[in-house]
């Protein structure tokens, strides 16, 4: 898959994420957020009105923090993929 192709099904992926209503895993939401903070290029620090959340995102991050963007755009996609494959 060529860089571009890998960023046109990240969009894609990303928007099938946010065109569903009902409500994911919280394992799941936790993996989408690592993954697409990894993907996006996005250090900011993760942030929540509960600091347990806080820190269940921080760990997130840490636990992928060697992948490359690509890698992390890649597993990404796996990840909505087989959520829409096996939810139904």
């Amino acid at each position: 898959m060529t860089s571009e192709e890998l960023d046109i099904a990240f969009k894609e992926a990303v928007d099938r994420i946010n065109d569903h209503h009902e409500p994911f895993p919280a394992d799941f939401l936790l993996r989408l957020y690592a993954y697409f903070k990894k993907a996006t290029n996005d250090y900011s620090r993760p942030s929540s009105s509960k600091p347990l959340i806080s820190a269940f995102k921080t760990n997130a991050l840490f636990q992928i923090q060697n992948i490359t963007e690509d890698e992390a755009k890649e597993t990404y996609i796996e990840l909505v993929n087989n959520y829409f494959l096996y939810r139904k």
